[in-house]
């Protein structure tokens, strides 16, 4: 595909996007037809180096902060999202950079070599403030969704059978199906959040902040423009999380300590 036909093509799946018919189907099917089947799949080396550490940076806060703070009592529900909000906000922080490098490697928009090079490129370019635009939005994002994921998992594991009372097969399915639920749950009240940090990250000279990305976004496309992609982001996220999640608790057990 040459330069022209290339053009052309982003320029039709920009059009696409700013339908307000859009669905992830279409998406899907215009990225494999532009970019080949890989296009599915790009983005993929920042995510991994933004989400490995991030997970371990996550639990560790998570894990350490419990077993100074509750002294091994079973979390409340407003602990819970105390817990969740404090531990992904560090783990935020400190990945902000390689979260605004895997949403540019996303978006086709820029021709970075390589995590380094776009690394590199940001900070000679835009400073600082590049490494970390859009960080406050990804904070009211992320921290509620860790809040609220883990007060509905904790509080929907509370209301499911004991896990004294179930079979060893059965503690990672219901482990799983907790996660699944509370992933749904959490990612529907954090959409709007997603879709300001993803504008802020991708075009930080146009939405400086918070409140000119939300005037924008409405203006251009109502209401509805704070939902666009949950559908694929519920599924991303659920499935992550309720993943992870399944796989700390058996760590944890495995290992001998309580989660």
């Amino acid at each position: 595909m040459n330069t022209q036909e290339l053009s052309n093509s982003k320029k039709i799946l920009v059009e696409i996007l700013k339908s307000r018919r859009i669905g992830m189907l279409a998406v899907l099917l215009n990225v494999v037809r532009t970019e080949s089947l890989l296009g599915l799949w790009k983005g993929m080396a920042p995510s991994i180096v933004r989400c490995v550490p991030g997970v371990g940076i996550y639990f560790g806060t998570l894990y350490s902060s419990k077993q100074y703070f509750l002294r091994g009592h079973p979390p409340t529900a407003l602990e819970s999202v105390i817990l969740g909000v404090g531990s992904r906000s560090v783990a935020g922080v400190c990945m902000s950079p390689i979260t605004v490098v895997k949403t540019r490697f996303e978006s086709g928009r820029y021709g970075y070599e390589s995590i380094y090079a776009a690394l590199r490129s940001i900070y000679l370019s835009e400073g600082y403030r590049g490494l970390f635009s859009g960080l406050t939005a990804t904070l009211l994002r992320d921290a509620p969704f860790s809040g609220i994921y883990l007060m509905f998992y904790n509080q929907t594991k509370n209301i499911v059978l004991r896990e004294d009372q179930l079979g060893a097969v059965f503690v990672p399915v219901v482990n799983f199906s907790c996660g699944v639920l509370a992933g749904i749950l959490a990612s529907l009240v954090t959409q709007p959040a997603d879709v300001i940090k993803t504008h802020m990250q991708l075009s930080p000279m146009k939405f400086r902040w918070i409140g000119q990305a939300v005037a924008l976004i409405f203006k251009e496309y109502g209401l509805r423009g704070f939902f666009q992609g949950s559908v694929p982001r519920a599924l991303r996220r659920t499935l992550m999380a309720a993943m992870a999640w399944t796989v700390y608790e058996e760590m944890m057990a495995k290992m001998g300590l309580k989660s």
